[in-house]
């Protein structure tokens, strides 16, 4: 019998919950990776935007920033509910039926709303952690100009206000495979 998704949390009834993880698994995952990708809409059609941010675990939100123009300030502007999707992936897993092919990954979805910075000093301290955890060896007045006024004024800052998440994980060594076909060779089935 189908589950009924609607009108429950985005992170409800996850459908294989043994790879669910937990909430110190999540905040672990957010700190380590680099990229997301942020959802989000202008009226029905969806977008999907590559980004870069800082994951505040005190906080308990997300920073990321864009330029002042251009469409994803545009859509965060009328509909700040969004969602940001990090993942990674490990090897693609064969296996003796078509429907078992799997892959390795990892991945956290956040749930919750935007707020815009216009504060300039929580501007900058938000593109100061973002530059601390992409450059953390540069220092700014040492190897870097720090952040101007002027840059600030051509600088959106978000802070994603986190709402809900889940993380799921499903690092296994093999696919299943099925009795009632024969098994794959262990080099097809393991490569090195």
């Amino acid at each position: 019998m189908p589950r009924i998704y609607q009108p429950t949390s985005p992170t409800q009834n996850q459908r294989l919950p043994e790879y669910a993880r937990g909430e110190e698994w999540i905040k672990d995952f957010l700190h380590a990776n680099k990229v997301g990708h942020l959802a989000h809409q202008q009226e029905d059609q969806p977008f999907c935007t590559p980004t870069i941010y800082y994951f505040d675990e005190d906080k308990n939100c997300i920073f990321f920033h864009s330029n002042v123009l251009g469409r994803m300030h545009s859509n965060l502007q009328v509909h700040p509910k969004v969602c940001l999707e990090v993942s990674e992936y490990g090897r693609f897993l064969p296996a003796n039926t078509a429907f078992e092919f799997s892959m390795q990954y990892r991945s956290v979805m956040v749930f919750g709303e935007i707020r815009m910075l216009e504060d300039k000093q929580e501007k900058t301290s938000a593109l100061t952690q973002l530059l601390n955890k992409y450059f953390p060896t540069l220092t700014a007045g040492v190897e870097y100009r720090p952040i101007t006024t002027q840059e600030l004024q051509r600088t959106t800052v978000y802070e994603l206000r986190i709402e809900n998440w889940s993380g799921k994980e499903n690092w296994s060594d093999q696919a299943v495979e099925s009795p009632d076909w024969p098994a794959l060779p262990d080099g097809i089935k393991n490569p090195r």
